[in-house]
């Protein structure tokens, strides 16, 4: 009996300790915004090319939006899927029209992908940012 008398504060200190600090230090006060989201990527985009043998082969573009203003930021995110929808359509586009065997080239994919961005969101300020581009 004495050993559990003993070991009673020990218990008690260890269970205040598996508490969440957070939730220990910030009952009652507002809550502090983190830093703001510049950047999202979208999942990678897909469609079918012609590989240098002449089959059919898969060009892989992984993308992503860049905006420092949080208006355009918060618009953008809200129009991923026309982004997605518009970006799909100049990458099916361009790679119908590739030749066998020619690399991606991904300046002119990054310039026409900011045009679409710029008509989709309405205005300028969200920038395209190319990942990779893999022809597969």
């Amino acid at each position: 009996m004495r050993r559990a008398l003993t070991l009673l504060p020990l218990i008690l200190a260890s269970a205040l300790m598996v508490l969440p600090a957070p939730a220990l230090a910030n009952s009652g006060k507002k809550e502090e915004k983190g830093p703001a989201v510049t950047y999202f990527a979208l999942q990678p985009l897909t469609a079918v090319a012609l590989r240098r043998d002449g089959r059919r082969g898969v060009l892989t573009l992984e993308a992503g939006i860049e905006a420092k203003d949080p208006k355009v930021m918060e618009r953008a995110q809200q129009s991923q899927p026309r982004l997605r929808a518009a970006f799909a359509q100049v990458l099916m586009t361009y790679a119908a029209g590739m030749r066998r065997g020619d690399p991606p080239d991904v300046d002119y994919l990054s310039r026409e992908m900011q045009k679409t961005a710029d008509r989709v969101l309405g205005k300028p300020g969200a920038r395209v940012l190319i990942g990779s581009a893999l022809m597969n």
